[in-house]
């Protein structure tokens, strides 16, 4: 099951960006930036009280042109409407009621699924008086809010969990688990503070691998994502075309083939904002993102003649931050002109645009061609076996804390910090507990050391690693 949507709506300048990069910055909720990650970009992630959502913001979609609006903006909320699971609706108190705003209520009001009317730039008590004009659109729930302080935005995000079921919840790497402290102590519940989840019995905390990998096909348009699925099924499933967008949809396909069985999933191309104008087109972005979240590993494919983009690295950070294995394509490698280190220099251009996490495989490939794509499906199912890897608690210690005795954290006001025990917690994104007696004093440099002894002695390639600090 796809997670939970929001879309925010509404018509050009009353604030939808702004309200979404701050639903994105709330320090406690989001997944913060990666550097070197385009900050013009319309979707992200965000986790308000231990419930994880996608955000979509629809700003940059509407077509500028005042003698278009309402043909543009009938497609724009049609879409939002079919795809999203829940509308936040943004008016601008500063210019009251238009008639663009009646438009979008008329078409919002005919839904069944729930829309947040959300009053921007309410940052005074006069503008608190001119918001009340608002309850005449004659929506339930209304929220007063000033996107660029964060006023009221706490109440909007608590209303927004409310509507998220279970089954719609963005699986995030939490868990509440039984652990061995060793050295002759009881056995414990140790509670990670990772999620809000009953306690398990000790034989429902192992997690369970899928019994058939989910592999998304991910990327920007024109990159030939679905050349490289008909290549792989020997089939014409997709509409190729050299337009960037012919996909419109996801396309699950099951593979049985060689002894090897997967399901494929095609999505739409990702753009930026600023490049999306036709409205299928982020009815795509919906799609894509929805089949991120469904994928056990994304394979990016990457347009060798254009180079590692912004859009490349936001999709990638967007993977990683969804926990998901990747393996990254370059795709038309037949067209690039090539010298004795082509590959290699190139793959190095690679870790540097998508640094810090640079264990991911990169393989050069030609879905026209029919060059090395069993090879990228190969290291696929290879990068699906190392997400689903599990390290026995007793190897994982005995080799970290000889590693950690070799180079210890650094102390913290004259006290030695010492880490004791070492446990993988059983989630679907391999995560790793570091129990020590001052787990707060532990720098991010130092995370990023065991993270690497972890990786150096274990095959965690093409997956993203969760490390927690907890006080033994």
């Amino acid at each position: 099951m796809a997670g939970f949507t929001v879309a925010i709506v509404g018509r050009p300048n009353v604030g939808k960006s702004t309200l979404f990069n701050r639903l994105l910055e709330q320090r406690k909720a989001i997944v913060d930036d990666v550097s070197g990650v385009t900050r013009d970009r319309q979707y992200g992630v965000a986790d308000w009280n231990g419930k994880a959502f996608n955000v979509i913001d629809t700003g940059g979609f509407v077509a500028r042109s005042e003698d278009v609006f309402e043909k543009e903006i009938r497609k724009q909320v049609q879409i939002a409407l079919d795809e999203a699971d829940l509308l936040m609706f943004v008016c601008d108190t500063a210019t009251g009621i238009t008639d663009q705003d009646e438009e979008m209520a008329d078409l919002l009001r005919r839904t069944t699924k729930p829309v947040l009317l959300v009053v921007n730039k309410v940052d005074n008590p006069a503008r608190a008086l001119e918001a009340t004009e608002f309850y005449s659109l004659g929506f339930d729930k209304i929220f007063f809010i000033s996107s660029i302080s964060g006023s009221g935005t706490g109440e909007l995000l608590d209303e927004v969990t409310e509507h998220i079921t279970p089954e719609k919840e963005i699986k995030r790497d939490k868990v509440l688990a039984k652990l061995e402290l060793g050295d002759g102590e009881e056995e414990e519940f140790v509670d990670y503070d990772l999620d809000n989840v009953e306690e398990n019995e000790e034989d429902e905390t192992e997690y369970k691998e899928p019994e058939v990998p989910k592999f998304a096909i991910i990327g920007q348009p024109n990159a030939g994502k679905s050349t490289l699925l008909n290549a792989l099924i020997g089939s014409e499933r997709t509409i190729v075309s050299n337009i960037p967008g012919t996909t419109r949809d996801t396309i699950h396909t099951n593979y049985n083939l060689f002894g090897k069985e997967f399901t494929l999933i095609d999505t739409a191309g990702l753009r930026k904002k600023k490049n999306v104008h036709e409205d299928l087109e982020f009815y795509s972005v919906i799609r894509a993102i929805r089949a991120m979240d469904e994928a056990d590993v994304c394979l990016l494919v990457i347009d060798a003649v254009n180079g590692v983009t912004a859009q490349d690295v936001s999709i990638f950070s967007l993977a990683t931050r969804k926990g998901k294995g990747i393996v990254i394509l370059v795709n038309k490698w037949d067209l690039v002109e090539k010298e004795t280190n082509t590959a290699r220099d190139y793959e190095k251009i690679v870790k540097q645009r998508i640094a810090p996490f640079t264990d991911v495989p990169v393989i050069f490939i030609s879905a026209t061609e029919k060059q090395r794509i069993f090879q990228a499906m190969e290291k696929a199912i290879e990068v699906f076996k190392n997400r689903n890897r599990r390290i026995a608690t007793s190897q994982l210690n005995e080799i970290m804390l000889k590693e950690i005795e070799r180079f210890p954290p650094p102390m913290t006001r004259g006290n030695s910090v010492k880490i004791k025990f070492i446990s993988q917690v059983p989630t679907a994104v391999p995560s790793f507990a570091f129990f020590a007696n001052y787990p707060d004093a532990i720098k991010e440099s130092y995370k990023n050391f065991l993270e690497n002894k972890i990786r150096t002695h274990f095959n965690f390639t093409g997956v993203p690693i969760r490390l927690f600090m907890r006080k033994k």
